[in-house]
């Protein structure tokens, strides 16, 4: 304990009144000319250097204060990922704001429920789409002053184009450049810098205050775990409403001067990482899913004397990240081995897929299955697992690139209390966590946060909601969500994500719900992988669509060898007794998928009960 204090202490003083406003000034004086942010443009990239996106900043700050924005106010953003985003969001956090991204994928009534809930004062959209879900939501929103378009602004004196606006920012710096050095020297490490809105598996979303304490705590405590140079490249594409992005594309290149490639469509991710070759790489476990499928499906069109290499030197490849873990040895003969595998194929196909660069690879938010971690350690890359919340400004656990563990969440991050409660919750400590969900008793909006719903106990632990273990050396396993496990109706407790993850190996299987839950056994309910499944069908010589190949008798037959598969690897009381394969996909907009892709239990349980019954009728 004294030593987590000790390491606490350190980085607190590190941080000591410090903001990101402060953050950016010094990596803009650092380095000027370094490129910031890069767009994709026809041809290439259209790219703002450090300096150059300062200034930017500074007039978006100066822009919001002419309208009228004061401290302490919110301005919601909703915008595909791209430079434009994190200069609003930064030139609300100058002026004295709160940026608060709200996920693109919200219904028009998640909409007006977010945006009254923080109190936003303006708004900052990408274009009529994003419009399309505001605007049912407008005539609940009187305290909305503004809406600034960056294409498409409709007539009317509520909404305002993205070029007017920089135009009164930059005239307006040019005027008072004290005016808004005042507005963000005022800001405070204890000031609101961003409100999260959790994605809700369940009912509404909760408001998450973070502090640029908190988020300078993570930033220090991420640098230290990851050891990544200065000036490094990266990819943004996951939304500014998850904290993992906030943090690791927002936050974190304003301490290690990082060049930020944005990616615009998911569609684009591989040709993005072809591009920019980034030295670090997150992604949720969907990501590493079908980026591996797609591997998957090209692999199956080389020669069977191709294929047969390519599973040797990957065997290779696992065997050397696997002896790498904390505790084992790297042999000489697997050191030999790997190198010989990596200089004559693995760094080749590394290169094709633009990981030759890649110094660090994780992935949180839900498990990553075994066999997926295992794929990429083929290719000689350790997708290493962060366990957090936004509740915790994310990573509160991770391993680390020098340190890890496979199939755990990694040890706690510097500084950090980690601890298992006696009912095996997993609690935690730190000035990582939020002060409590948003909370406007007087019904005036804005972030006041302090009700804490259960969230945060008196002695200052977080209850994670989350069951898990820890091991001799300090590395912590998630089992499941505390309420989502399964209780058979022999007494019987199964974690619903362990066979979901098994389920999910094959690559035809693109979602898998498990249920049981006072029932003598589980169940499951699977969808086919949009992508894999057509290329699959294809090469067998069928052509159908989603909904017919669910139904064709070789997918079935191939589904329930995998079922069978996963079977084999769980104990007798966790296996499924019968599946159901459906013709749909899940995705969030179609509400079975939170937008950080996480299972809607209830919503899965409630749109498919028919379903779920048959599987008990049968």
């Amino acid at each position: 304990m004294a030593d987590v204090l000790e390491v606490r202490g350190e980085i607190e003083r590190a941080i000591a009144g410090r903001t990101v406003c402060e953050q950016l000034r010094q990596v803009a004086d650092r380095h000027p000319d370094a490129p910031a942010y890069s767009d994709p443009v026809e041809g290439g990239w259209a790219t703002l250097g450090y300096a150059e996106a300062r200034r930017r900043v500074l007039e978006i700050a100066a822009g919001f204060a002419e309208l009228g924005l004061r401290p302490g106010e919110a301005v919601a953003l909703m915008m595909v990922n791209r430079s434009e985003h994190v200069l609003a969001d930064l030139g609300t956090v100058h002026a004295g704001g709160i940026g608060c991204t709200v996920y693109s994928t919200f219904a028009p009534e998640q909409v007006a429920f977010v945006a009254g809930d923080v109190g936003a004062r303006y708004a900052v959209l990408g274009g009529p789409a994003d419009l399309a879900r505001w605007e049912p939501a407008l005539e609940r929103l009187p305290e909305l002053r503004r809406i600034i378009m960056l294409e498409g602004a409709p007539a009317g004196d509520r909404f305002m184009a993205w070029d007017d606006f920089l135009d009164l920012g930059r005239s307006s710096l040019e005027r008072d450049p004290a005016a808004v050095e005042a507005r963000w020297r005022a800001v405070t490490a204890e000031d609101v810098v961003t409100v999260l809105y959790t994605s809700g598996t369940t009912g509404l979303p909760k408001g998450v205050p973070l502090t640029h304490r908190n988020v300078l705590y993570e930033v220090e405590a991420t640098n230290r775990m990851t050891a990544l140079p200065e000036l490094g490249t990266q990819i943004s594409y996951l939304t500014y409403a998850h904290i993992a992005e906030r943090v690791l594309s927002l936050y974190l290149p304003l301490a290690k001067a990082s060049h930020v490639h944005f990616c615009t469509d998911l569609a684009n991710l591989g040709a993005t990482l072809g591009q920019v070759r980034p030295m670090l790489f997150f992604g949720v476990p969907r990501v590493w899913e079908k980026m591996m499928a797609r591997l998957l499906a090209v692999l199956a069109t080389q020669p069977e004397e191709q294929q047969e290499a390519v599973r040797k030197a990957m065997a290779a490849g696992v065997a050397h990240v696997e002896a790498g873990q904390h505790g084992r040895t790297v042999t000489p003969e697997i050191s030999a081995a790997y190198e010989q595998a990596d200089q004559s194929l693995l760094s080749i196909v590394r290169g094709m897929i633009g990981f030759d660069r890649a110094e660090w690879t994780a992935t949180g938010a839900a498990p990553l299955p075994a066999e997926v971690q295992r794929f990429y350690a083929g290719l000689g890359l350790k997708v290493i697992d962060v366990y957090g919340m936004t509740e915790t400004t994310g990573a509160f656990t991770g391993n680390s690139p020098a340190c890890y563990r496979l199939g755990t969440v990694g040890r706690a991050e510097p500084g950090v209390e980690v601890r298992i409660a006696e009912d095996g919750e997993i609690l935690t400590r730190s000035p990582l966590n939020t002060r409590g969900y948003l909370s406007r008793p007087d019904g005036s909006g804005g972030p006041s946060g302090g009700v804490t719903d259960g969230l945060i106990d008196s002695d200052g632990w977080l209850h994670t909601g989350d069951i898990g273990t820890v091991d001799d050396d300090g590395f912590y396993r998630v089992v499941d969500r505390k309420k989502e496990l399964i209780i058979t109706s022999g007494g019987e407790n199964i974690s619903p994500a362990g066979i979901e993850g098994h389920l999910k190996e094959h690559p035809l299987i693109g979602q898998a719900l498990a249920y049981g839950d006072n029932r003598p056994h589980p169940v499951a309910v699977l969808t086919l992988d949009a992508e894999v499944a057509p290329g699959w069908a294809r090469a067998r010589g069928i052509e159908a669509s989603l909904a017919e190949l669910a139904e064709h008798p070789e997918v079935l037959k191939e589904v329930e060898a995998a079922v069978a598969a996963a079977n084999e690897k769980l104990a007798r009381v966790q296996q499924v007794k019968k599946w159901a394969l459906l013709g749909t996909e899940w995705t969030a907009e179609s509400e079975e998928l939170t937008p950080s892709l996480k299972l809607k239990r209830r919503v899965i349980h409630a749109k498919y009960a028919d379903v779920i019954e048959g599987l008990y009728a049968c």
